[in-house]
């Protein structure tokens, strides 16, 4: 049986082979993952769709197929499982990598490919037997907190521990370069972050919020949020509510060009930008207009675990109409989001920093935080873009207007 290239997704045509989990002449079972794909927009793993024996691989690592296109053959019957001390048959490699990176975790852990591509890429660099670790996942599937916490049992000394060596000295003149591929998604980013600044008017306006009575609020009601809905309280929800209510006052920011037509919407699609080992991802959370806190806070942790476990599908990516990014959680205190095309408008989260700020006659340290809109100035105006982020402002400085809708 034929190993085709599935449907990748709207407007996808086209992915690279990224590596195979089996070698010719291992057996391989039904609904089991054997190749995985990369797109520009997701990792995808293609799995069996009967069991038997691969008997051929007609595209290796590293080359760019179609959909539809063959990758390798399934023959009947049962081939054998590539030994843990030594590497499979025909093993497969990405192109530019050293022997060592090269060498997939499973060919150096037995036949375990049951692992998800980011957990992977955990276990082949920590050279890890995956079989050593017990899974905590759905059925019993290794997680990334599982590898990181073998991980660190494994480097915490002990008072058996022998004294470290002394590291070698460094040789001034050991200048060493590494040329590796660009992947796909990674490219794909460089290709639409130049389309943001080459197509659209792109500006970007300020402002600072007083954090004090979100915090209160989420201090004062955490604990029967999460013992009624089974998630935590968080910040984004907070800013998802208030950028909806901002986007409806001024649907300018939550609208699109195409060609010499303005298309606005009525509903609005809410993309949080999520930083992940392969690069950053936009999930899309579906008419976010209509959900409760509760959904927000539910869906958007749902999303950054698939992206950061490489799980996320074509549909999850596709569309949205409004951004929100949060540089805050690696420290920045402002920055200047890029656009993400079609959309016309992206809202920037930033750290928490207290600073004495005039309330009234007096002086007082509250938790500020920096906002930043950029937009496409060819639809908004300068004072549509500074009117959202005031309305951002005063629902975050006020939340009881979120729930009342003012």
């Amino acid at each position: 049986m034929e190993i085709k290239v599935p449907q990748l997704g709207e407007s996808v045509a086209e992915a690279t082979v990224a590596k195979w989990f089996k070698a010719v002449g291992e057996t391989v079972e039904r609904d089991e993952p054997i190749v995985e794909l990369e797109t520009d927009k997701v990792t995808l793993e293609v799995p069996a769709a009967e069991s038997g024996t691969l008997e051929s691989i007609v595209v290796e690592a590293g080359n760019e197929v179609e959909v539809g296109a063959v990758l390798g053959v399934i023959g009947a019957g049962n081939g054998v499982a590539a030994p843990a001390s030594a590497p499979a048959e025909a093993p497969v490699t990405e192109p530019m990598a050293t022997a060592v990176e090269a060498e997939p975790a499973r060919q150096r852990a037995g036949t375990d490919v049951s692992l998800s591509p980011a957990v992977r890429k955990m276990v082949d660099e920590g050279k890890i037997d995956p079989s050593k670790i017990a899974g905590t996942g759905k059925g019993g599937r290794l997680t990334k907190g599982d590898v990181q916490a073998y991980l660190d049992s494994e480097q915490t000394p002990t008072a058996a521990d022998p004294q470290p060596a002394a590291a070698k000295p460094v040789v001034a003149d050991a200048r060493e370069e590494e040329r590796v591929p660009m992947t796909r998604l990674r490219k794909r980013i460089a290709e639409r972050l130049k389309e943001a600044q080459n197509s659209a008017a792109m500006l970007t306006t300020f402002n600072e919020v007083d954090m004090t009575n979100v915090m209160a609020a989420r201090k004062k009601y955490q604990e029967d949020f999460q013992k009624k809905h089974g998630v935590k309280l968080g910040f984004m929800s907070f800013f998802a509510k208030a950028c909806i209510a901002a986007l409806k006052e001024l649907p300018a920011v939550n609208a699109t060009i195409d060609g010499d037509d303005i298309v606005y919407r009525n509903f609005v699609d809410l993309g949080v930008a999520v930083g992940t080992e392969q690069g950053l991802v936009v999930p899309v959370l579906r008419n976010a207009d209509s959900k409760s806190f509760a959904d927000i806070e539910k869906e958007i942790g749902e999303l950054g675990k698939r992206a950061r476990d490489g799980n996320l599908s074509m549909d999850d990516l596709t569309g949205g109409t409004f951004t929100v990014t949060n540089g805050g959680v690696y420290g920045s205190l402002m920055s200047t989001p890029i656009l993400n095309p079609p959309q016309s408008g992206i809202l920037g989260m930033h750290k928490i920093q207290p600073r004495p700020i005039a309330v009234g006659d007096a002086i007082e340290i509250r938790p500020m935080m920096y906002l930043a809109l950029s937009y496409d100035h060819r639809i908004i105006d300068g004072s549509e873009a500074v009117t959202f982020l005031v309305r951002v402002k005063e629902c975050i400085e006020e939340p009881d207007r979120i729930l009342l809708g003012i």
